[in-house]
């Protein structure tokens, strides 16, 4: 049995920190930690230098989504870093990949798969299909397969993880921002929430500071983003997983820290 934490989208420093202050009281108990970093660094994409000072706290594996693509400089480094992941659902030649087989740290390898979804999102390939392409590559090398599904809608996340049943050890919904309660261990076996939630600022609009979106809604006009510095929480699953790929456990996280 293998423990598994996946934390929720890290919203700018605020969100790093409450990563730092959780993996320094509680990475001892898991065996390989998966994260959604693609705005991590100032609230909106992936800097180099963020994705290492990461990677130093003991996140094993950056996943991300549609932003992944806002801050240039990072673009270069995804394909000299397997484990920094974008959509692999993304059309073929894009920069970067979207799987890769990590190691725990006692050794048992897990797969992790990253996939965009596409309601109300940017256009990209057929998540479904580019799915099952991805685990059959992994499975020559592992059955433990976790699932990061990037996505706005609730129907399309749940389409997927009844489509993945059986196919992976858990799909994880991001994206959203807010944690749903809907985890639970589906029929055949695979792991599932609609959403994970977010790690940074509560006292904000899913991490950016209120008065702005506020003021985005009331007035039409887009004003910059800035993620807010106010209580923070970690939001996040811990999956336990058997040898064979078949999920046991998923438990919700939500602790300010």
């Amino acid at each position: 049995m293998i423990k598994i934490l996946v934390i929720g989208d890290i919203i700018g420093k605020a969100g790093r920190t409450l990563v730092k202050n959780y993996l320094a009281c509680h990475k001892k108990e898991f065996n390989l930690c998966i994260a959604n970093g693609e705005n991590a660094s100032g609230g909106v994409g992936l800097t180099p230098q963020t994705a290492q000072e990461l990677f130093e706290l003991g996140i094993d594996v950056i996943t991300s989504g549609n932003h992944i693509w806002d801050k240039k400089e990072i673009i270069p480094h995804l394909d000299n870093n397997e484990k920094i992941l974008r959509p692999a659902n993304y059309p073929p030649g894009v920069p970067g990949c979207g799987a890769c087989v990590a190691k725990t740290d006692n050794g048992i390898s897990v797969g992790v798969i990253n996939l965009s979804g596409r309601v109300f999102m940017p256009i990209v390939d057929c998540p479904f299909r580019k799915a099952l392409e991805e685990i059959a590559l992994i499975k020559k090398h592992t059955s433990i397969i976790i699932v990061d599904f990037h996505a706005e809608a609730t129907s399309e996340k749940v389409a997927m993880g009844r489509f993945l049943d059986g196919k992976v050890s858990a799909v994880i919904g991001t994206h959203t921002h807010v944690q749903t309660a809907d985890a639970c261990v589906l029929p055949d076996r695979t792991a599932y929430i609609t959403d994970v939630g977010m790690t940074g600022s509560i006292d904000s609009i899913i991490g950016v500071e209120a008065d702005i979106v506020l003021k985005r809604f009331l007035t039409g006009i887009p004003y910059r983003m800035k993620p807010s510095s106010g209580t923070g929480l970690l939001n996040a699953v811990i999956i336990q997983v058997n040898e064979d790929g078949k999920a046991e456990t998923i438990q919700s996280i939500r602790e300010e820290c």
